[in-house]
């Protein structure tokens, strides 16, 4: 996938990441923490369902639905959970989650694993914060190939 292939919500993302100051990127992060949905309840009440992202500092944890669908093996549906005192973490997952939004398997599945690095953010969050946004993406990836192979 080419940089002008990316889904328009992730591109749209990371050009308004791109289009403000370094200081600037990170108060925009932390307005994506603030908009992180809350789980449905299914998850919520049953949080044994979600899969611990142990690469980010805090304690983050990912289900992926796929609903069947289409040739491209159905639209994905990404739930995260990220502690309100790790904002930089939680606004990532929100990143994720909206970005990732109605697209097919496919499509999540070509998104670019160094996307994280797209935002322009590694001077503004630690290497460590960065390893845990790729994981995220990584492990999301993951569980897509694992429903969509089912």
């Amino acid at each position: 996938m080419s940089e002008t292939d990316l889904p328009s919500a992730l591109a749209t993302i990371r050009d308004d990441f791109l289009a403000l100051e370094q200081h600037e990127r990170l108060v925009l992060l932390l307005e994506f923490a603030n908009e992180l949905p809350e789980l449905p309840p299914e998850y919520a009440d049953h949080p044994d369902l979600l899969e611990r992202v142990e690469e980010c500092q805090s304690p983050v944890f990912i289900f992926v639905d796929v609903d069947p669908g289409d040739a491209g093996g159905g639209i994905v549906h990404l739930h995260a959970t990220a502690p309100k005192e790790a904002p930089t973490t939680r606004g990532f997952a929100s990143i994720l989650v909206q970005g990732l939004a109605g697209l097919t398997a496919q499509q999540v599945l070509d998104v670019p694993d160094d996307y994280p690095l797209t935002l322009g953010l590694t001077e503004a969050v630690s290497p460590l914060r960065i390893r845990g946004m790729s994981a995220l993406l990584g492990r999301t990836k993951r569980q897509v190939r694992e429903k969509t192979a089912a």
